[in-house]
């Protein structure tokens, strides 16, 4: 408890300090950091940051649930959730013994792109903390029983997620506008591919892809540069070079025309719904235009959508839009649930609310009220150790660098009325929209025949997503 509490006081003090540090620098800078990459080819990024005695790394391995295999779909998943689950050296007991004794954070997941591997621990306690981060990076020992105990425990939790479509909608929306590209798959897999998975597919997923020159480790916090590289350099000499199959991504393409998945799930009070299309990359050139814009249109609460759906009409308690950025483009997506009585308003209104986006776009206000949000938004996700290490190996992953924090004000502040309509009508889809719905079919099926030539259907019982 006491080591708990010294952490997060250690992150107030930092806070504090930031804040005033903001308050007489309106510009936002990334901290110097030092970029090394090992004998055995593993990059390291290496940022001092003495606000407080903590040190956080990030961790990312270039693979995620695009490189599961056909049928297979949740390896990369349960192989990051084993990575703690007991090394060659160590019991999944003692591994979280060992971190709770020191105070210390540990976490590890993936999505469509990557796998990422996060910790924290006090300056004082850094050699147990990168001992226990190193063994599990390079040590994992995926024992038989906590991969039979964690499989079971993801197929109880993928069948009760389809209790709360909204926990669940996001995949069925990959599933039917992605469809047999790797974006459709779930990166959690499903109760088939969940159930076909073996301990033995884990390790192979885990020796062919967690290679030192396919890692990206970025540490930041109350450290000297110098005895950090020495320190990590001996950590992680150790971990043999080999060579990892690239991961290659084909290019995703728009939906033209409009189509629609209704999924019947007959006890529901509500119908859940996305609308859109085709999204952007993380390096799209207009990425910045496009976090204005779409904070204006669907990013924060008082936005177009949530003021007409929730705040004038009450139609709903949230709605939100949002371009999911990927290596290759992700989908763009309007998101929001609403009465089974209102499913037809709710969507309307929605549809309206694009169209006068496209028709009216944004004024010079509204262009300045978006500018100011994010500013003022944005410095919070650079606060903590762990952040600033997560956003720089993030760069590092998408081939991008300190350009993208340090010029961000400067391009959000140039950005024009212009620019903000042409990335409307580039990027926000108006006639050729993908539309799926969580909801009881026998009460709103009919009425979706006029947003699309074909109502296509599932069943929320049905196992999987949908995907082909």
């Amino acid at each position: 408890m006491k080591r708990h509490f010294l952490i997060s006081l250690f992150l107030v003090l930092a806070l504090a300090g930031l804040a005033v540090a903001q308050t007489s620098a309106p510009a936002l800078k990334l901290p110097p950091y030092k970029k090394v990459k090992l004998k055995n080819g593993m990059t390291l990024l290496l940022v001092e940051r003495h606000t407080v005695p903590l040190i956080g790394f990030h961790a990312i391995v270039k693979a995620g649930a695009a490189a599961d295999s056909a049928g297979k779909e949740g390896t990369a998943s349960i192989a990051s959730s084993l990575l703690r689950k007991g090394t060659k050296t160590r019991t999944a007991d003692q591994f979280t013994n060992e971190l709770d004794f020191i105070g210390g954070q540990f976490n590890a997941g993936s999505s469509a792109d990557d796998t990422t591997i996060s910790a924290q621990f006090v300056k004082k306690d850094i050699d147990k903390g990168l001992d226990l981060f190193a063994d599990a990076l390079m040590n994992p020992a995926f024992p038989q029983d906590e991969f039979t105990k964690l499989q079971k425990q993801r197929l109880d939790s993928l069948k009760s997620a389809k209790d709360q479509a909204q926990a669940v909608i996001g995949n069925y929306f990959n599933a039917y506008f992605f469809g047999s590209h790797p974006y459709g798959r779930p990166s959690d897999g499903d109760e088939k591919s969940v159930a076909a998975l073996t301990r033995d597919d884990v390790a192979k997923f885990y020796q062919s892809f967690y290679t030192p020159a396919n890692t990206i480790l970025a540490v930041a916090g109350d450290f000297n540069t110098a005895e950090m590289e020495k320190l990590l350099a001996q950590k992680f000499d150790a971990w043999p070079a080999r060579s990892a199959p690239a991961v290659t991504v084909a290019a995703t393409t728009a939906f033209t025309g409009k189509k629609l998945l209704l999924i019947d799930k007959p006890d529901s009070t509500q119908t859940y719904f996305r609308i859109g299309n085709l999204g952007v990359a993380r390096t799209n050139a207009d990425r910045v235009y496009l976090r204005v814009v779409n904070t204006l249109f669907g990013g924060r609460f008082t936005s177009m959508i949530n003021t007409e759906l929730r705040i004038k009409t009450g139609l709903t308690y949230g709605a939100n839009s949002f371009f999911d950025e990927r290596k290759v483009a992700g989908p763009f997506e309007i998101a929001s649930y609403t009465k089974n009585a209102t499913t037809v308003e709710a969507l309307d209104k929605t549809l309206d609310v694009l169209k006068q986006l496209h028709e009216k776009g944004v004024n010079e206000e509204q262009l300045k009220s978006a500018k100011n949000y994010i500013q003022g938004q944005f410095p919070p996700s650079l606060e903590t150790a762990g952040q600033l290490a997560g956003v720089l190996a993030d760069l590092e992953f998408h081939g991008l660098d300190e350009h993208e924090i340090n010029d961000l004000y400067a391009k959000i502040n140039a950005m024009t009325l212009a620019d903000a309509q042409r990335v409307i009508k580039q990027y926000y889809p108006m006639d050729n929209l993908v539309f799926v719905l969580i909801g009881k079919s026998s009460e709103i099926c009919e009425a979706m025949k006029k947003y699309a030539p074909k109502v296509d259907t599932l069943k929320i019982s049905d196992p999987g997503f949908g995907n082909k």
